[in-house]
């Protein structure tokens, strides 16, 4: 038997709607950094009403997380954004950049989905920066260094003109974004066929810039969310050196399968370890937290040795919302 790319960690899953203090029906999609030294996990919860926030755990060993007593980020309701947050705060992604944890997440309301970008110093207390897209757009991740002075950014817009693609946009101050292409396209009859986006906060290596994404397939029983890696040139991060050709981690586990959404694994934070290792953490099924990890030169080699073109044959048009 082949051995797995990714060794899911034996007390999956690690964080359920049971471990939280207040009442939620899903914990998900997280974002993790390391921040004085402990693991920060900003995880997306629904409500009972349906609608989600933004909770933090912490944990010594990056596998066993102890949640904070009241949600980290709930939606605005006062200010500019409150009428972008009405439905809720989705996914966080978080950069550690300068000094700062950089947060991104999307932002739901009766306009669509929107990302909103917030920053914090200690994760006690945050501040709200900007809405900085326009509806519809899901997964903005940050590259954790600038680039000729200019911030940079993945991106997936949510769109049904074309397969859902992943873009590269830069910024010089991280509210105005532009100058953007696309850099990544699902691929006909493949793993990711339907639509692909940007998962976990890109990791410096050697090789370059490795990033865990997500794509779907579409089955005659749903869709199925799996894994996969693509590495980055080091200096002009819109070029991709290579994708990966087959996924890294697929549902397995039950909690996988069935949940609040079947057949799920969905990354929105890796942690690059000393020793070559990287933590990486998913949703399962939209209904939990799930932790594994992976060698980052076996995860680079992937991508190198067993690529597909990155912009391939495009995959199957967007179903219409």
């Amino acid at each position: 038997m082949r051995r797995p790319i990714v060794e899911r960690h034996s007390d999956n899953p690690i964080l359920t709607p049971d471990d939280i203090p207040y009442p939620v029906a899903t914990v998900h999609n997280a974002g993790v950094t390391k921040h004085d030294g402990r693991y920060v996990m900003l995880f997306r919860s629904h409500r009972e009403n349906g609608r989600s926030l933004l909770g933090l755990a912490d944990s010594e060993d990056g596998f066993h997380f102890v949640p904070r007593p009241e949600p980290f980020l709930v939606p605005a309701d006062t200010g500019p954004l409150a009428e972008y947050e009405e439905y809720g705060l989705e996914d966080p992604r978080i950069c550690s950049l300068e000094g700062e944890h950089l947060i991104t997440y999307t932002a739901y309301s009766r306009h669509g989905a929107g990302i909103g970008l917030a920053r914090t110093r200690d994760f006690e207390t945050v501040e709200r920066i900007a809405l900085i897209s326009q509806a519809d757009m899901r997964n903005v991740v940050l590259f954790p260094r600038r680039f000729g002075g200019r911030y940079v950014r993945l991106d997936r817009p949510h769109s049904g003109i074309a397969p859902w693609s992943i873009w590269r946009s830069e910024s010089p101050d991280l509210v105005h974004w532009g100058n953007s292409r696309v850099v990544m396209t699902p691929l006909q009859y493949h793993w990711d066929e339907m639509k692909i986006g940007p998962g976990a906060t890109p990791i410096e290596t050697e090789r370059g810039w490795l990033h865990i994404y997500h794509g779907v397939f579409s089955t005659m029983d749903g869709a199925v969310y799996r894994l996969g890696v693509a590495l980055h040139a080091l200096e002009d991060p819109g070029r991709v050196l290579g994708v990966c050709d087959r996924w890294i981690l697929a549902p397995e586990d039950p909690w996988e399968l069935t949940g609040y959404v079947h057949n799920v694994v969905f990354c929105c934070g890796a942690v690059p370890e000393e020793d070559g290792t990287v933590k990486i953490y998913w949703g399962g099924a939209d209904k939990v937290m799930c932790a594994g990890t992976a060698r980052l030169d076996e995860l680079v080699d992937l991508c190198l040795e067993e690529s597909r073109p990155p912009l391939g044959t495009l995959g199957v048009p967007a179903p219409q919302a």
